[in-house]
């Protein structure tokens, strides 16, 4: 089965000056030392100030108000490790917005379950599989996560709260997909998204695995999913539309015409935009990846400066996409490499593919394309 577009791409072009989402970072502190985290300072436990909380939610309210669905992603760290108590304050500035929390779960008991489901946050649950695959999420001590995590996840079952399944993938090859859907399937998950394991942040493990059996994965995947499709699977939803799109020549249409900004603001308020994998990281040639902070400026000014004037390592990415579209035959598909992956990959902005391209979007489509064609 073949897809080749040949018109020229025109989406994805600058920045644009209002996001979709915002990501908060409640506490830098997480529970867990997971094997392949990239996080820098989740042995330490910083909390958000309320006055930052405060400030960023007098931006996202106007934005709330252009929007019908606008999303307040609260990231960690571990987010519950901020505790009820601090993560409502934190929450109750917002106005407008639905909340959304990414957690390990190994906190979760009957009171999170209340505090959640009064809230209506979205819930989204780390977790990597069976025992034996979700193995490198452990504690401080080096000993496994996963029964804690299934506790946290049977009190979600048990007071109704629905929640979506984020699922980390290290070698992945033929064989593997197969039982990983299964086991999601079962865990009772409304949706699964699946994350190739990247080489970014702190984590410097290599992640060049090989193509044919990155492509035979993402295949067994999705006649997995076509099979019993009763989760949505992010993934290949997402290159099976690109396909058809792709067949009916409005490929170009999916794509958005401007980079989302995606800032995320680290507990101290600082802001980092494009790529939340940057946050809390410097570089002696670009200096602090942070475009501002809201403790000086309101969060849609440091937004609408940089998507007016990019300067620094956020031009030079730029800069990287443009080469991404006009040498690459999949740029309609992802749109350009991830920010981090360039930078942690290639020790700058203006590379174009990386191991994440191979792996997430590369070996997707082609493993989804080739699933489809034999079938």
């Amino acid at each position: 089965m073949s897809v080749a577009v040949t018109r020229s791409w025109t989406g994805m072009r600058g920045i644009a000056s209002v996001p979709s989402y915002v990501i908060m970072q409640p506490t830098t502190l997480c529970n867990l030392d997971c094997i392949y985290c990239y996080l820098p300072f989740r042995a330490v436990d910083r909390r958000m100030p309320l006055e930052v909380a405060e400030s960023v939610a007098e931006s996202v309210n106007a934005w709330a108000k252009l929007s019908p669905r606008f999303s307040v992603v609260w990231h960690g760290g571990e987010p519950l490790a901020a505790g009820r108590e601090h993560l409502a304050a934190l929450m109750a500035p917002f106005r407008g917005v639905e909340h959304h929390v990414q957690t390990n779960a190994t906190l979760i008991d009957d009171a999170w379950c209340g505090f959640l489901a009064e809230r209506g946050v979205r819930v989204g649950v780390s977790i990597d599989g069976p025992p034996d695959l979700t193995a490198q999420r452990v504690n401080r001590a080096g000993q496994p996560a996963y029964h804690r995590i299934m506790e946290g996840i049977a009190a979600l079952r048990r007071h109704g709260v629905p929640f979506a399944a984020l699922c980390v993938v290290t070698a992945p090859r033929p064989g593997l997909a197969g039982r990983l859907y299964h086991f999601f399937v079962e865990l009772g998950c409304y949706a699964l998204g699946i994350n190739v394991e990247e080489r970014e942040g702190v984590n410097t493990r290599d992640t060049g695995y090989p193509g044919g059996a990155v492509r035979a994965f993402w295949s067994e995947l999705t006649g997995a999913w076509r099979a019993d499709p009763r989760i949505e699977l992010r993934e290949v939803e997402w290159a099976l539309r690109y396909a058809g799109a792709a067949l009916a020549g409005t490929a170009d249409d999916l794509l958005p015409r401007q980079l989302d900004p995606i800032p995320v603001v680290a507990e101290d308020g600082r802001v980092v935009l494009l790529s939340p994998e940057l946050a809390g990281f410097a570089d002696r040639r670009y200096g602090d990846f942070a475009s501002g902070t809201v403790r000086e400026a309101p969060l849609h000014e440091i937004v609408a400066a940089a998507a007016a004037r990019p300067g620094g390592w956020i031009a030079e990415y730029l800069t990287g996409i443009e080469a991404c579209r006009a040498s690459c035959p999949y740029f309609g598909f992802c749109g350009g490499a991830h920010a981090a992956n360039r930078y942690f990959e290639h020790g700058r902005f203006d590379g174009t593919q990386t191991d994440h391209c191979r792996n997430s979007k590369i070996s997707l489509l082609e493993g989804v394309l080739d699933h489809a064609g034999g079938h």
